[in-house]
């Protein structure tokens, strides 16, 4: 039966763990070294609608690494533009690759996809959800930190499908998450509510971020204009003014505290030049786990014989 990722509340704890301890095993196989190419004849499909160089890269250079081929598609140089329905361009797409992920604005649409598809779809970012992107910030918490047990999360700034995805992640692995937002601009609240629902782990909305980065062990954001909202970078500029990851920020959180961004970062803005590139930052680490998750994923959608 095949699997989707299209959030990451379609996997279980043991998936998770699973991929956490898989991912470090194929960095260690690859900072020693070792070819392994199990994807002989596989071909990873990318629809992209968004620009992207950390995701499409990652993406791209794990299934060469694993053997395989990955082939890019950008949505105006196919049917899609044209009006081709979706779920037709999803029953085509089966018959001729292995897997396929795709960047794209709706969620709903990546849901059609998958409703139609014979073959995993992978949701590598969405207006909603950024699933592949916080499994391997998982990943380097692991490393970091030695685990995601009585760890301080503290999420700071915007509400967005990155945070969505910590959110669900928290619902799952009973993590310790809070979340600063200015109001106005807090996660949504569906998405907050059926993970609290959920009734696992320890998830808290403030709109202090002193409150939420006081003892936290990791401390998190993203830039405040995700992209398609352009127009509204000078607004928001002004309104998340005082969310800025500062050193006087970091100051509040313990003393061996990381601090993480999924880039690209705008410095100054969110973030300013000394933490990133300060020595708490675990930035670039973070970044490169991405490779290491990614290899993982595909790896459990599409590189496992029958019976495993």
């Amino acid at each position: 039966m095949k699997k989707d990722i299209l959030t990451i509340l379609d996997l279980t704890k043991t998936d998770i763990d699973y991929l956490l301890k898989r991912a470090v095993e194929l960095k260690y196989m690859q900072k020693q070294g070792i070819l392994y190419r199990p994807f002989t004849g596989k071909t990873l499909g990318l629809i992209f609608d968004k620009p992207s160089t950390r995701t499409r890269v990652s993406f791209e250079t794990a299934m060469i690494q694993l053997g395989g081929t990955p082939l890019f598609i950008s949505t105006k140089d196919t049917q899609i533009a044209r009006d081709e329905p979706v779920r037709d361009t999803a029953r085509v797409l089966s018959r001729y690759i292995d897997c396929l992920a795709i960047r794209t604005f709706s969620q709903s649409l990546i849901e059609e996809f998958a409703q139609f598809s014979s073959i995993p779809i992978i949701n590598a970012l969405t207006d909603l959800y950024h699933p592949c992107q916080v499994l391997s910030d998982i990943m380097t918490v692991l490393e970091k930190k030695g685990g995601y047990n009585n760890i301080k999360i503290a999420w700071i700034g915007d509400g967005n499908n990155v945070a969505h995805s910590w959110i669900n992640a928290s619902a799952i692995l009973g993590l310790n998450l809070v979340l600063a937002c200015p109001k106005g601009y807090c996660p949504d609240e569906m998405i907050l509510k059926r993970a609290l629902e959920r009734g696992v782990g320890n998830i808290h909305l403030t709109s202090d971020p002193v409150e939420a980065a006081r003892g936290a062990d990791v401390l998190y954001t993203d830039v405040w204009a995700s992209m398609g909202q352009e127009k509204e970078h000078e607004e928001r500029k002004l309104v998340f003014a005082s969310y800025k990851l500062s050193s006087k920020l970091v100051q509040y959180a313990s003393e061996n505290v990381i601090v993480m961004h999924c880039l690209p970062a705008h410095r100054e803005e969110e973030i300013s030049e000394g933490v990133l590139e300060g020595p708490n930052s675990v930035v670039w680490d973070q970044s490169e786990n991405k490779l290491h998750m990614t290899k993982a994923i595909l790896e459990a959608l599409i590189g496992r014989k029958p019976d495993s």
